[in-house]
């Protein structure tokens, strides 16, 4: 049906101009763009090097690689190189998309695509028009008047969450911008602000609980009320409400180094866009005290804590839900020190699968199991997934404070069905951000319980059912064994050094660890500190600590910078 009304959208009314000139809000980068212009194409986590070859010429790898190519977010790229060179390229591949894909054939007719494609063309008008020919300019012109009526008539096909938002605001973007296209404008809007009050609870959370996902709707938002107040409309209350929801959970979402916590398929985001999103919001307001979208939050100094105290979402939007409960990650400064190996998606099946089971978060896994299992595949978000069949059923959390720090105490059920085990987890972070102890405990509650452990026992000939405690490392993070194996030492290229110790109830050991980013090539290698014990009684626990090394200072001036964009 998308090519059915592709086809006939392309026999429709071309824009005729636009009201205003269209300023750009879309942030690119300027060595990605330089990149583009030498013919290095590094799209979905693929490089292809072509120099003499237009974009539309590459071979396509995998379909992740055609929507980001028929997206148009490199884009953004090519205008934040600014040249003539880059003004060219895009210049030439806009007006080759026209030529080949623009009467409504091709992959790149999808509502998310187009909304996404429209808000590029738009953003960047006048660096795609500056001497630009007749023939350019009308082809131009031409095709977003059939995109944003394609829009117009398929937008209610999108999946709910981030497709839809992009798909709105895309159509929002166009019907404001473009002469001719003004009557798309209020339905849109309508759209939208009922999605704002659907799809955004009363605490600023979304149901994906993915908190780059949520900066995505929120930048949308942030587009489309601006775009309405710059064109003298007063933009609906659930969507001023709904930015005004959000931004305090980001803020509670935001680590010491301005990234994001990297939670249920989320990255930490581009350097300086969470920043960004926030100040052009205008909205100053702080997050409240408990949990912002299912995750607690420590800070104290230059030190953050955010940990996942909520059980994995479950419904239609859970497409890249992961078993993170109880896991956190940790930053210092600008430094992040214990994190999350993230989302493998854009590496492969393989890859995405491992990145959402329990060992790849820092926390507790019993060996072999996830706290969270895996059922059969359901088609999500345009594809065919794992879904999450068996989360914990009780995840509980208090957060204390006191005067000499703030702590968590969280637990959850994932492992009782399983082997009659509830995992509790304590964390406590002193008021100077300096030190942080915890503990990890697997006990029965219940005589089921004890049952349960008991069958769980006799499958491990009453040797104790092995468990892991994870804690993955950023690859920047120098580690080493010390103390005759009794401590790791962690560096960090601030110059901070963090000391690990444990109680000596269990078997440390650095492993080999992955750290997922997107727009990598391949994951990155690195460590990962890992407690290794067996559970032989009804309640096992392993105490440890992570603190900074005396003779660090409280204040570091952290200017080292690692500024290269061709990633490996």
């Amino acid at each position: 049906m998308n090519r059915f009304h592709a086809r006939r959208a392309a026999h429709g009314h071309a824009a005729t101009g636009f009201v205003s000139q269209p300023e750009p809000r879309t942030i690119g980068r300027v060595a990605r763009g330089r990149q583009l212009c030498a013919g290095n194409f590094l799209i979905a986590g693929h490089v292809i090097e072509a120099p003499e070859r237009s974009i539309w010429d590459l071979p396509v790898p995998d379909a992740m690689f055609e929507e980001e190519l028929h997206g148009f977010t490199w884009l953004d790229d090519l205008a934040a190189a600014g040249d003539t060179l880059a003004r060219k390229r895009a210049q030439d591949w806009t007006e080759g998309w026209v030529k080949r894909f623009g009467r409504g054939t091709g992959p790149g007719w999808t509502p998310e695509s187009t909304g996404r494609r429209l808000i590029r063309w738009i953003n960047h008008a006048i660096f795609l028009l500056n001497a630009q020919d007749r023939e350019g300019s009308e082809g131009y012109y031409a095709s977003l008047g059939h995109q944003t009526t394609f829009l117009a008539r398929r937008w209610r096909t999108t999946d709910r969450g981030v497709p839809r938002f992009e798909a709105l605001t895309g159509l929002v973007y166009a019907g404001l911008a473009l002469i001719g296209m003004e009557h798309h404008v209020s339905p849109a809007v309508a759209a939208l602000a009922r999605e704002c009050s659907t799809q955004i609870d009363a605490q600023g959370g979304i149901p994906s609980r993915n908190p780059e996902e949520l900066l995505d709707v929120f930048t949308l938002l942030n587009w489309a009320a601006s775009a309405l107040a710059e064109a003298g409309r007063i933009p609906p209350k659930p969507i001023l409400e709904a930015i005004e929801r959000v931004a305090p959970t980001l803020r509670a979402l935001r680590h010491s180094d301005g990234g994001l916590a990297r939670f249920h398929g989320g990255g930490r985001g581009l350097e300086g866009r969470l920043d960004h999103a926030l100040a052009s919001s205008g909205v100053r307001t702080q997050p409240p005290p408990g949990l912002a979208m299912g995750y607690a939050r420590l800070t104290a100094a230059r030190t953050s804590i955010l940990m996942d105290v909520a059980a994995p979402p479950t419904g239609p939007e859970q497409g890249n839900a992961h078993a993170s409960t109880l896991a956190f990650e940790l930053t210092s400064g600008r430094r992040p020190l214990i994190v999350n190996c993230g989302s493998g998606v854009p590496f492969g099946q393989e890859w995405a699968n491992a990145g959402r089971a329990t060992a790849s978060h820092s926390t507790l896994e019993i060996e072999g199991y996830s706290s969270s299992r895996f059922g059969l595949q359901k088609r999500l978000g345009g594809s065919f997934r794992d879904v999450l069949a068996d989360v914990p059923k009780d995840v509980r959390m208090r957060q204390n404070a006191d005067t000499g720090g703030t702590g968590i105490l969280a637990g959850h059920d994932g492992y009782v069905v399983t082997h009659g085990l509830t995992h509790v987890r304590t964390i406590d972070l002193t008021v100077s951000g300096r030190g942080l102890a915890g503990d990890d405990t697997i006990a029965t509650v219940s005589a089921e319980d004890k049952r349960t452990f008991d069958r769980a026992q006799d499958v491990h000939k009453l040797q104790g059912i092995p468990f892991h405690i994870r804690f993955h490392l950023h690859p920047d993070v120098d580690a080493n064994l010390d103390m005759g194996g009794a401590a790791v030492s962690l560096a960090l290229k601030s110059g901070e050094i963090w000391i690990f110790r444990h109680d000596g109830l269990a078997n440390m050991a650095l492993q080999p660890s992955v750290y997922l980013e997107k727009g990598r090539l391949k994951p990155r290698a690195t460590k990962q500190i890992v407690l290794s014990a067996r559970a032989i009684e009804y309640a096992t626990r392993i105490r440890w600590t992570l603190a900074k090394a005396q003779d660090t200072p409280s204040h570091v001036r952290d200017l080292e910078r690692d500024d290269s964009e061709m990633m490996s």
